[in-house]
Formats: C-alpha cells, structure tokens, sequence
C-alpha cells in the first residue's frame, strides 16, 4: 500500500510519518503531484495559517493536484490545519478560499465565552456516527487538540464526532473518500493511533465510503 504526506512547507510531516511507521506502514513525504497520485490513500497535515496554507498549496499547483486525487476515489485525511482546508472557506485573517471539497467554513472561537484561545490539550471525543468505519471498533475517549478556529460543516451527515469548548466543536469529519480530524492524532495516544489505523485500513480497502 503506497501512502503519500502532502508536503507543502507547513505541517508536522514527520512526525506524522513517523506515526504510520509505528503501525507498520511507510509514507512517503513528497510535494511532486506524480507521487501523490500514484499513492493509494493521501495525508494532508498542517500547522500555520489558513491563507498562508492555500497560498503554498495554490501556487505549487497542489490544490489540483489533490482534487484530482479525490476525483479518482483516493482516500484524503485532513489533519488539524489539514482538515479545516478540506472545507470551501475560512475567516482566518480575512476570508481565504479552501479546497472545497467539504462544504462549510472555519471560524474563530469567540472571546465572548471566556475560554482561552487557542484551544490546546486533551478534549474527550463524541461520537456523532459510531458506526462509521472511521470509528469502528473505538470507545470514545480523549485526543490533542491545538487550534484557534474551529470548522462549521454545512451537512450535519458530514460529522463524525465532536469535542466540547464552551460549545459543541467539530473534531472528525467524513464524506465519501474525504476525511478530516481537527486534533493531532499522532499525538493522541492509543485512540489517536487507533483512528489513524482505521483510514490505513479503508485506503487498504480500496472503497470510498459514502
């Protein structure tokens, strides 16, 4: 199985390499659109700023690259920054197109709930859609979080689950062969772990879920 980490100068890569290494697998990190499409299933991690982000996916011609991939029925996982890119805009320093390949956008928490922002540390996971194969097999439980705004998915069917932060706020998300997680699941402990094997084990399957 050849997995692909999109490299586009922001995002914790390796260490997200270094996560599918420990379950057995090997992912090559790479910005070359022929690597990418020639991989069975694509991870999109990212750490930064939105716009800054689509900026360098843009004008490496990735943003293409990886609808392309998500065309031809490969299995994308959006991973913190990665996830919130997945969706059609965000409101980070202005408002910034996103990949549109999930309707919704991404917002900043608001100052009025008192919370500190970012929000950073372990959250518990709620599962909206347990029987997702996502989530197969899985007890809900706690996962990293650090992140300043949060996703508003336009289709309730597109949540998996959500954490809580003095509001209900969106952690996983799944639609066909798209898939994105808020948190940091390479640094997550078991259950972080155990979400990152169950995407391994759809792009083994070869079949979007829908």
């Amino acid at each position: 199985m050849k997995l692909a980490i999109v490299d586009y100068g922001m995002g914790n890569l390796h260490s997200v390499a270094k996560a599918i290494e420990r379950l057995g697998y090997e992912a090559v990190v790479s910005g070359d659109a022929a690597v990418l499409l020639a991989a069975d299933g694509i991870l999109l991690p990212g750490v930064g700023a939105f716009g800054d982000a689509m900026e360098q996916l843009t004008a490496s011609g990735l943003d293409g690259t990886l609808r392309q991939a998500v065309d031809s029925g490969k299995p994308l996982l959006g991973i913190c920054l990665g996830m919130q890119l997945l969706f059609t805009a965000s409101e980070e320093h202005g408002t910034h197109d996103g990949l549109g390949l999930l309707p919704g956008r991404a917002v900043r928490f608001s100052p009025e709930s008192g919370l500190k922002v970012p929000h950073m540390g372990w959250n518990r996971l709620q599962f909206k859609q347990p029987d997702h194969p996502l989530l197969a097999g899985l007890d809900e439980g706690h996962v990293y979080f650090v992140h300043s705004y949060h996703v508003l998915p336009e289709r309730e069917q597109d949540l998996l689950a959500v954490t809580d932060y003095g509001q209900p706020v969106t952690a996983i998300v799944g639609c066909g062969n798209v898939f994105g997680m808020q948190f940091h699941p390479e640094k997550s402990g078991e259950l972080g772990m155990a979400l990152l094997r169950n995407f391994l084990a759809l792009v083994a399957s070869g079949a979007a879920i829908r």
